[in-house]
Parts: structure tokens; sequence; C-alpha cells
């Protein structure tokens, strides 16, 4: 930074500009009092001498005595004329004749010739009396005072002085002053420097402390040098800087505890601006952003929002109104609600929570199809019971053989029946955490090959390639073979019997850094997206391309997710109609 553009810089300019500019006319007055003063003293001088030798001539009877005694009242510089009258002029002796005063110089110089004429009334600007009258030659001062000579002439006494030793007084009092203004401008610039350095150094130092204030140091400190007022604005920095970091600690206290209120919130919330770009969201609401992505098959982008809630916000904004709608999407409902977000008096923007009603959904088909499910799935078998054992007892059957079916069939239903009071126990208890795992070391691929192969018979019957992509290394770890091989044989046979002839059938294992993963994918006909989320519920069966020939009870999915869940994994599914179907479980290496 140049000196000049500081506040050092400025200060010391004004104060040394002002300094100058009084210092200059000072000098310049000083000056001409200074001329003044000395020819005002020569002049005084040299009339008072004038004076004495106009009295001393006066007083001597012998003019040639008077003379001689004027001659010795002066002394160089000062030079004496006594003149009779206008013709008659008489030089000291000790006058060389080219310092005289010429005769025709006096009698042509209007003042001077005055004193001959006008004797008792003529008054000049330097005269010292009324009977004086001055003059200046050239570089001389001269004094002429009237004389009465004894002869009865009206003569006059002539008195000069060369203005060389008044030019030369002057000349030194001019050095000295000048030097003097010198000596002044130099303490001055000095004096103005350590002023305005004393002023700023604290204001440098509370720039230093703003500075870092900025780069986020709220603990800064100017120190207080002074009680002036430079040290109340220190003082009232000090105090800002540490409101300051009071309010930012708050703000970060409660942006953290905002922070951790959205993190927990179960719901999905999103900040837009008035333009729908997206300035803040929680975990909840980054799922269902990557949700919809993933349904659209595209790269994040604020112009992909949902339509609905571009809507929702558009019409929030426009009517500084809270709106409310809901939609679906891979198998899940959501419940948009979008409230105005308001700046002083306008609005800024909006708030929309994101509420995932599937859960509520689900409850809420399972409420209602419990006891539609339950009776449907008892309803073929009792029927069945029941039409058969009213054949036997009324003697329809003619022949044993008959009844042997008959009695067969009836045999075959209290079975199924039996299977499904089982399940539902065995479903209830895996529920309510009563499931017990016998774990024992197994080697994972050779077990799934094990389970996978047992349906190769089925898988040709139907003309279906099954297939396995499990690597040939040995696995092992620890876990519930008979449990496991319940999910591998459910979904095995589920794939296969969703599968059309000449479908595919694959069956892959992988071992990865966070467990094992098992995965069954078919070529069927996939599973609806209204369908998917309830696939894992109790009773679930899917529409009629998905139940051809004899369907189970509905509990085995279910079955298989409490038993990956008992063993600590997790079991997922991805499907579309048309594409086939992929079961996946994930366990945890024991």
């Amino acid at each position: 930074m140049k000196l000049w553009r500081s506040v050092v810089g400025k200060l010391w300019m004004t104060i040394l500009l002002l300094v100058s500019f009084v210092l200059f006319f000072l000098t310049i007055l000083l000056l001409e009092f200074f001329e003044n003063y000395h020819a005002s003293e020569v002049e005084k001088d040299l009339s008072d001498t004038a004076v004495k030798i106009s009295k001393v001539i006066a007083d001597h009877a012998d003019k040639k005595t008077g003379m001689e005694v004027a001659w010795e009242l002066v002394d160089e510089p000062v030079h004496v004329i006594i003149a009779e009258d206008k013709e008659t002029f008489y030089y000291s002796p000790n006058d060389p004749a080219p310092n005289r005063l010429e005769r025709s110089k006096v009698t042509n110089d209007p003042a001077l010739s005055r004193v001959f004429t006008d004797r008792m009334k003529v008054k000049t600007e330097l005269a010292v009396d009324e009977n004086s009258q001055a003059s200046r030659h050239e570089n001389s001062i001269a004094i002429a005072v009237p004389l009465k000579m004894k002869n009865g002439k009206d003569g006059a006494v002539i008195i000069y002085q060369s203005l060389e030793v008044i030019k030369e007084t002057s000349h030194q009092t001019t050095k000295l002053i000048l030097l003097a203004a010198g000596i002044a401008i130099f303490l001055t610039t000095i004096f103005a420097f350590f002023l305005s350095t004393r002023i700023t150094a604290p204001l440098r130092k509370m720039r230093e402390a703003a500075t870092e204030l900025t780069k986020g140091n709220f603990d800064t400190k100017v120190p207080i040098l002074t009680t002036d007022e430079i040290g109340a604005l220190a003082t009232s920095f000090n105090q800002m800087a540490k409101q300051l970091n009071h309010n930012i600690h708050a703000l970060n206290q409660e942006k953290e505890q905002l922070a951790s209120i959205l993190s927990s919130m179960a719901d999905g919330v999103i900040t837009f601006n008035r333009d729908g770009a997206i300035l803040i969201t929680n975990p909840p609401a980054e799922r269902f952003l990557q949700n919809w992505y993933y349904e659209i098959e595209k790269e994040h982008s604020k112009e992909m929002m949902p339509s609905l809630v571009e809507d929702l916000l558009k019409q929030a904004v426009e009517t500084e109104t809270e709106k409310i709608g809901e939609f679906s999407f891979q198998g899940r409902f959501y419940v948009i609600i979008v409230s105005p977000l308001y700046n002083a008096k306008t609005v800024r923007g909006a708030v929309a929570v994101v509420r995932d009603m599937t859960e509520e959904r689900r409850l809420d088909k399972l409420r209602k199809d419990f006891v539609a499910n339950v009776s449907h799935e008892l309803r073929t078998p009792i029927s069945m019971l029941q039409g058969y054992s009213e054949a036997i007892i009324d003697d329809i059957a003619a022949t044993e053989e008959e009844k042997r079916e008959m009695a067969r069939i009836i045999y075959d239903e209290s079975l199924r029946i039996g299977r499904l009071v089982n399940e539902l126990l065995d479903l209830a208890r895996m529920e309510a955490g009563h499931i017990s795992l016998n774990l024992e070391e197994v080697n994972v691929p050779a077990f799934i090959q094990r389970v996978t192969d047992k349906f190769q018979g089925i898988a040709k019957e139907k003309q279906i390639e099954l297939t396995w992509h499990i690597p040939h290394e040995k696995v092992l770890t620890k876990l519930d073979p008979d449990r496991i091989e319940q999910v591998l044989t459910n979904l095995i046979d589920n794939a296969l019997r969703h599968t059309p002839e000449h479908g595919m059938v694959k069956v892959s294992y992988e071992l990865k850094a966070d467990g094992h993963h098992v995965s069954v994918q078919d070529s069927g006909a996939g599973i609806s997206e209204e369908d998917l989320p309830f696939v894992f519920e109790r009773f679930y069966k899917g529409d009629k391309a998905r139940t051809r020939g004899r369907s189970g009870t509905g509990l085995g999915l279910s079955i298989a997710k409490n038993i990956i869940s008992a063993h600590n994994g997790n079991i997922k599914v991805q499907s579309k109609l048309g594409q086939g179907t992929t079961f996946s479980f994930h366990l945890p290496e024991k």
C-alpha cells in the first residue's frame, strides 16, 4: 500500500501542508516587516544625525569650525553635504569623489529640492519632523534638513547612506527566517509522522483483528493502549468480537441441533428456493431422490423432480399456503406436504416434507387381507374334507378303490391344513423373536451347489435351464444349514414355478468384504410394481401370471425373510414386468 493512500500518509501530508502554508505566509510577512523596519531605523538615524549637524552649524559662529565638527559626527557609510543654497555645496574631505551625491541630483530631486523653497511646511513620508525631507537615490537613502546660515542664506543639511548595508542586513535576516522555517517544517514533519503513527497504530491492529474475524478467528482481541476515543473504539471492537463469537457459537449449536433433528427424522425434508433449486435435504429425502432418479434412469438434476412436487412447490409459492399431494413409484407410496418459507414479508422458498406411507398402506392391506387370505387358504381343503366325508357317509363311493381315493384326498387336505397351521405357527414364533438357530460350520459354495442340484430334475421336466455361478474354492462360515436350505429351496422353487418353458434360472454366490451374497435370478414374467413391496408379507400371491398350477400357502417368502433376519442378514427383490425377477440375500461373515 502506498504511503499517500494510507491514513498515516493522509494525516501526515495534511499537517505538513497546513504548517507549510502557515509558515510560508508568516515568512513573507516577517521579511516585509524586517525590510521596512531596517529602512525606517536607518532613516530615523539619518534624520536625527542631520538635525544634530544643523544645530551644530547653527550654534558655531565660525562656519569652518562647524563644518569640521559636522564631518566628525558621521562615519562610513554615512555621508553629509552642507548646502548654503542651491548653488553652493560643501562635501566632507573624507568622502571620495566617486561616492559623492552630485548637486544636480539633489536639485533635480522633487522631494529633496523642496527643502530650499518650502522650509517650514514641507512634510514627507520619511520626514522625522516638520522641517526634514527624505528621498532615495538609486542604492542610497538621503535626508534633507533645512539650515539657516549665518549669512542669512537658506541652506540645508543633506545626509545620505548606501542601501547596501540595509540589503545585507535584510539578506541575513531572510536567511535566518528561512532557516527557522525549514527547521520548523522538518520538526513538523517528524511530529506529524509520529502523531499519525500513534493514531493509526491501533487502527492497524483493529484492521488485522477484523481480517482474522473474516477468517473465523472470533477469539481475536485488539490491545487497548489508550483511554481516548481510539481506546474506546478498541474496547467496542473487542465487545463486538466477543458478542459475534457468542452468536456464531449459538448459531452453530442451533445448526447442529437442526441437522441432528433432520437426520433423525423418519420423514424426508427438502428445502427449495423460489426457483425450485434444492438447498437442504436429510437422509430420508436423499433416499427418496435416489429412488426417483433410479425410476427415471437419469442422473441427479434439480429439473427432474416429480411433476407433482414441482406443481405443489409452484402453488405454495404463488398462494403462500400449504399444499398436500400424494403419489407412488417403485411400489412405494408417498405423501408430500409443501409449506412456504418466508423472508421478512416475502416468500423466499418452500420446504417439502416427504412421508413414506408404504408401511401404513401395507398394514392396512394386511389388516384387510389377512382374514380373507386365511379364509381362502382354509376354505378349499375344508370344502374338500366336507365333500368327500359326506360322499363316504352317503356311500356314494361304489368300490373300495373309490373309498380309498376319497380317504387319500381327505388325508392330503388334512396334511395341507396342518402345513398351513404349522407354517403360521413358525412364522408367528419367528416374528416374535423365538426362532432358534443350530449353527454349524458349512462350506458355503458346496452347500449352495448341492441344494441347487436337487432341482435339476424339475428344471429338465419344465425345459428350464437351471445354472449356478459358484466359485470352486472352499469358503467356511457358521450358519443353520436346515434354515438356509429352506430359504434356497423356497427361492429356487418359486423361480422354477414362475418361469416359462425354455426360460432360465441362475443361482449365484459371491464372497465380498462385508459377507456372503447369494442371488436367484429368473427370466419369468416379473412382479408388478404394485405387488413388489408386499412379496415378503404373509399370504402374498402375485397375479395370475405367477400362480399357474397349484400355488403354495403364500408364507414361504415371509418365512425366508425371518430366517435371514435371524442370521443378521437381509433379503431383497428386484423385478420388472416382462424382464424377470432377482431375489438376493446377504449373510454377514461370522
